[in-house]
């Protein structure tokens, strides 16, 4: 497959090209949005990270890093969601955001397809060295418990390994 070219403008990172296309129907990275494919900072990062895709600004090709760089402007979190990002799709999960649940991401089981089945966690990143109180993890366990997924915790050490805490309703 051709690496496919896809341009930072504003706010956003997306690709005309017909590779795009293919790979979001093979592997579900992007989102179509109209002629384009539309990919959250965390896809562009690892599929440039992969050698899947080039990004380019105006006519500038970024590097990892200069893209890292300038996302890192746009997003102060992603330094905390990219490795669970990364850590959670080498494991074979789809990985969406969840913007609108409040959320850091939507994660769909191996296999599955966003719009075909639902997310089974929804998913909320920090580092190791942050701590949360009752109240905020009372938070976080609503937003699953409405969305009907399981939390999914992700906690990032310094080294950027992941530990996951899977945390899920009980009727007893």
């Amino acid at each position: 497959m051709n690496k496919i070219e896809a341009h930072l403008t504003g706010g956003s990172i997306s690709s005309n090209f017909a590779e795009a296309f293919s790979l979001h129907k093979k592997s579900s990275f992007g989102e179509p949005i109209g002629e384009k494919v539309q990919y959250s900072f965390s896809e562009a990062l690892y599929l440039v990270e992969a050698k899947r895709i080039e990004v380019f600004q105006k006519k500038d090709k970024l590097t990892f890093k200069e893209l890292f760089s300038k996302l890192q402007k746009l997003d102060k979190r992603i330094g905390i969601k990219y490795p669970v990002f990364r850590s959670l799709r080498e494991r074979g999960y789809v990985v969406k955001t969840a913007l609108k649940f409040g959320a850091d991401f939507r994660v769909y089981d191996k296999g599955s397809k966003p719009g075909k089945k639902h997310a089974k966690w929804v998913t909320f990143c920090d580092r190791e060295s942050k701590s949360f109180t009752w109240h905020d993890f009372s938070a976080k366990n609503r937003v699953a418990h409405s969305t009907k997924k399981n939390l999914l915790l992700a906690i990032v050490d310094d080294e950027e390994d992941v530990s996951y805490y899977e945390v899920s309703w009980v009727k007893p």
